[in-house]
């Protein structure tokens, strides 16, 4: 079993054939979380990145172990460096994640996990194309862990902070102010209020954004609830 693995572990075709291959498997279960949630990255874009992330690590170790390449470098005294591409890809694939990353109308930013997604399986390509076996498999796991599991963990622990963000389309600019006295009569501290005065045909209605405090056990669903029951609220979302 050791005899093998240091066989694929070497630079040949085998080992080529199976990092590619680890690399469609790996990096398509990782886009496939993100596709079924309709993310704008999925299964091919993550399989396409981890696949060049590989190809770019095999290309980085080609001139090193080829024999005649190698040689004449040497002769001119130039050494093989093959962690020189593969530094590019993780500069480099900055470009999709900032694709990824919007900010909507409702003024909340979406898209930071699937980024950061991208980036790490890219990095895991990295590690699968220098046939680190052992790590990859460790690495998909806890970046799986990370996007599945840990997700409806982190929305519970939003859901029991104190802090939260609201925002709020009103009938008039003076219901900000209605709103505003609402919230302090239910010992809710109000830190910031960012307003659009909806001026454009997209924007009918002004709208706020509310950044709060709860001071007393109030859940999420409860100061949202208490405020969609008010006459002057069109729309009420927590961002």
């Amino acid at each position: 079993m050791t005899e093998l693995i240091a066989y694929l572990r070497d630079f040949n075709m085998a080992s080529v054939l199976l990092r590619l291959i680890l690399a469609s498997f790996f990096g398509g279960l990782v886009g496939l979380e993100r596709g079924k949630r309709r993310k704008a990255a999925g299964f091919r874009t993550y399989m396409l990145v981890c696949i060049g992330a590989t190809l770019t690590m095999i290309l980085g170790q080609y001139p090193y172990n080829s024999y005649v390449i190698n040689s004449a470098m040497v002769n001119i005294g130039v050494k093989p460096d093959i962690t020189r591409l593969s530094a590019q890809v993780i500069n480099g694939i900055g470009f999709l994640g900032a694709g990824s990353i919007i900010v909507t109308s409702h003024q909340a930013v979406k898209g930071l996990t699937t980024a950061s997604a991208l980036w790490a399986s890219a990095c895991m390509g990295l590690v699968i194309g220098a046939g680190y076996y052992e790590c990859v498999l460790l690495g998909f796991l806890l970046i799986i862990f990370c996007i599945m599991l840990l997700n409806p963990i982190e929305s519970y622990l939003i859901g029991q902070s104190r802090n939260m963000n609201l925002y709020i389309e009103l009938k008039s600019l003076d219901d900000v102010r209605t709103a505003a006295s609402y919230l302090r009569s239910k010992d809710i501290h109000i830190y910031d209020i960012d307003i659009e005065k909806g001026k454009s045909e997209e924007y009918r209605y002004p709208s706020a954004v509310f950044s709060l405090r709860l001071e007393k056990r109030q859940s999420h669903t409860e100061v949202i609830t208490a405020m969609f029951e008010q006459q002057y609220i069109k729309y009420i979302e927590e961002i």
